[in-house]
């Protein structure tokens, strides 16, 4: 299974809602990054992605985008795919 890196806070429900749907995939562990606690990898995020919302999704070094850009990947049948084929 690849390597998930994901930027997030705490209370955010899509951070929450992909977080699961990776669980549901197989991801058994997820490289958190919570920008609410560590303000300084926001703006790292933000220079890595061009993104200012939470969460930001890699997989390998595949930047996926945000919780609904996961859920359509899925839904396109490339979310698999990637997980296995970056490991």
């Amino acid at each position: 299974m690849a390597k998930v890196k994901m930027y997030t806070t705490q209370v955010c429900p899509y951070c929450i809602r992909a977080k699961l749907l990776l669980k549901q995939r197989g991801v058994a562990e997820i490289d958190e990054v919570r920008v609410d606690l560590h303000p300084a990898e926001r703006q790292t995020m933000v220079q890595i992605t061009g993104r200012r919302t939470v969460p930001q999704i890699f997989i390998g070094e595949t930047h996926v985008g945000g919780c609904d850009d996961l859920i359509s990947l899925d839904q396109r049948g490339g979310l698999m795919p990637l997980l296995t084929s970056a490991a």
